[in-house]
């Protein structure tokens, strides 16, 4: 093996075209030395012993082995790319898909554009984008900042129907035969900037109170319906607006075009949302909303969290939500 310095260089800008992508990352290295970089900006760390001095290994592909204790660390391990046979450049191209895609891309259009021999495959490579190990998401930055200043909330019914619910929905804020969420969208000179969409399990005060809370920064203005739920949300201010004969979408307009936006989207692409791992899809919806005006820097987004963030086995993909 040969003794190398193990160093994060500059990150190059993300590409913004298929020929630029394909330009950059055409090779197996490419995609490893940028691995690197994400994963590690300052420089190798070695997970077992914190040291920062490493070996290359020729014999491993893309493995460094630290000079104090002797670990060996693939620039994939621990990552959502771990001990996958597939090849670097099939998951970056399914990452730039998935995150430059304007209205997304399901596992089937995937299976098609990448010429996969299977469907699971192109499922998982779905999947394993949007998830880890114990469903935190890769589409969720850990980092990321609450909504603040002005913001909207409310909260909105999907139908869905399965052989043991009613044919007929029952009307109003009942949640049989339904699935709930509760969504919030950031308004800046009266446009919007980023949005949260939860599945939430009713519409009383414990739901709608920690969504929020979850959701928007101390000091927010929120801006919701007269909805008995939202009084009282500690923190915020608060501004309830009694629609009476006014249609909702015209009091609030931005969160009522997310929700009309959501429910387009998941007819259109995966021909209607189901209950199981509806979380993973609002994250998703959420992900390239937020990221509406920069399409192609969701990619280096995407890879970079999928980089810092743990494996997720099979049989948690497929897993049911409880």
């Amino acid at each position: 093996m040969s003794r190398v310095s193990v160093v994060s260089g500059s990150e190059q800008g993300f590409p913004r075209s298929l020929i630029e992508f394909q330009g950059r990352f055409a090779t197996e290295s490419a995609c490893a030395e940028y691995l690197f970089e994400r994963r590690w900006p300052q420089g190798f760390v070695c997970p077992g012993c914190g040291g920062g001095r490493a070996w290359l290994l020729k014999t491993k592909a893309f493995t460094y082995e630290c000079a104090d204790c002797g670990r060996q660390t693939s620039v994939t391990a621990g990552t959502i790319m771990h001990a996958s046979k597939l090849p670097l450049t099939l998951w970056f191209w399914a990452a730039f898909l998935m995150a430059t895609h304007s209205n997304g891309i399901s596992a089937l259009q995937l299976q098609n554009q990448l010429a996969l021999g299977s469907y699971r495959t192109a499922w998982m490579l779905c999947a394993k984008l949007r998830r880890s190990a114990k469903l935190r998401r890769s589409m969720v930055n850990p980092e990321r900042q609450p909504l603040s200043g002005l913001v909207e909330a409310d909260e909105t019914i999907i139908p869905f129907r399965t052989k043991d619910d009613p044919v007929v929905l029952p009307a109003g804020r009942s949640g049989v035969g339904k699935m709930l969420v509760a969504g919030a969208v950031e308004i800046d000179g009266g446009k919007p900037r980023r949005a949260r969409l939860k599945v939430i399990e009713g519409f009383g005060k414990p739901e709608l109170h920690a969504f929020v809370l979850g959701a928007v920064a101390p000091q927010t203005r929120l801006v919701t319906d007269d909805w008995p739920s939202y009084q009282g949300i500690p923190a915020v201010r608060h501004n309830a607006i009694t629609l009476g004969p006014m249609a909702a979408h015209i009091a609030l307009p931005w969160i009522h075009r997310l929700f009309s936006n959501l429910k387009r989207w998941g007819l259109g692409v995966y021909h209607g949302l189901r209950k199981t791992n509806l979380q993973h899809y609002l994250d998703e919806f959420v992900f390239r909303f937020n990221r509406r005006r920069t399409r192609h820097a969701a990619f280096d987004t995407l890879l970079g969290i999928a980089a810092r963030i743990a494996p997720a086995p099979y049989h948690v993909l497929i897993r049911k939500a409880a």
